[in-house]
């Protein structure tokens, strides 16, 4: 795999979407997803690979992540760097996907990447939303399980899914079929020396 055509996707990793948000459903798993970003952020920081930022703002003026919010803003440890040699472009979108209303496709393909490393936030809605659509684009993508989190939800039927088994079901769909999912200690390996 050529680093050169690789990007960290980094995908709404914002404080309205902190551990216990009641509106997204309270119970979080992965209390280590932002060390596991972090992480990333720094290895690719390091070997100074692009990294693309995403942020959510809702349309909800209800939701923690609406633009009047605190918690539509950036989590700092996951903050574009503006002080880095390498450009850390940020998009903002109104919907699930990534690629809606906003340049990233465009933007990927003029810098020749082909290869995706996809964290953040929520597990089964937008990085889900992103991924699917990476993959119908062409790209060749990795989700990071273990930096990728998500909240409870109550299905139609009314039974509370815990977030472990929400993000573990989001995870099944997507690998084999949208990407390969992966563990945080495997990129490294995946960029090579």
């Amino acid at each position: 795999m050529s680093p050169t055509n690789t990007t960290l996707l980094v995908i709404d990793v914002q404080k309205g979407l902190d551990d216990n948000t009641p509106f997204h459903g309270g119970h979080r798993n992965n209390p280590q997803v932002e060390h596991a970003i972090s992480t990333l952020l720094t290895l690719f920081r390091t070997r100074n690979l692009p990294i693309f930022h995403v942020k959510h703002n809702s349309r909800d003026p209800s939701s923690t992540l609406h633009p009047s919010h605190p918690g539509n803003a950036i989590f700092p440890f996951a903050a574009p760097s503006p002080s880095h040699p390498i450009d850390e472009p940020l998009y903002e979108k109104s919907v699930h996907s990534a690629f809606i209303g906003t340049s990233l496709e465009a933007d990927l393909h003029a810098r020749g990447i082909t290869r995706l490393f996809v964290c953040g936030f929520t597990s089964n809605m937008c990085v889900n939303t992103t991924v699917r659509m990476a993959e119908n684009l062409g790209f060749e993508v990795f989700v990071v399980e273990d930096a990728c989190a998500t909240f409870d939800r109550v299905g139609p039927d009314g039974v509370l899914r815990r977030a472990e088994d929400v993000h573990a079901y989001a995870m099944s769909d997507l690998h084999g079929e949208f990407c390969s999912v992966i563990k945080a200690s495997n990129v490294q390996g995946l960029l090579g020396n």
